[in-house]
Parts: structure tokens; sequence; C-alpha cells
């Protein structure tokens, strides 16, 4: 659920997984394996990263 949240969010806000990770310095890859389910737990830096990106919470993203 969380790599679709994430996904979801950001092409909301029409960003690709490359300027995500960027932004988010966050490599390019743990993004991908993110979204796609291979990294199932991320640490919370990084999901609290990426929330930031975004504009939401973590709690929106970890939402089922």
């Amino acid at each position: 659920m969380l790599g679709e949240n994430i996904k979801r969010f950001r092409q909301k806000r029409k960003l690709t997984q490359d300027k995500l990770a960027r932004l988010a310095d966050i490599p390019y890859t743990s993004i991908t394996k993110i979204e796609t389910g291979v990294i199932k737990k991320p640490s919370v830096q990084a999901i609290a990263k990426i929330a930031k990106v975004l504009n939401t919470t973590v709690e929106e993203l970890l939402k089922q």
C-alpha cells in the first residue's frame, strides 16, 4: 500500500520518480523499489523525506 500511495501522490503532483528522488535526496532505485514493493519497509527517515516533498504526511502515505 505504501508504494501505491507514494506513486499516486507523486503522479498527482506530476513528478517523475527521478525528480522525487532528487528532491527527497533518496536514490532513484530506492524510489522505484518502494513503489513496486521490492522494498516493503523503508526507513522512517526515507518516508518522512518523501512525504515532505509530496506535501503530505507520513500517516497519509501509510494509509491502507
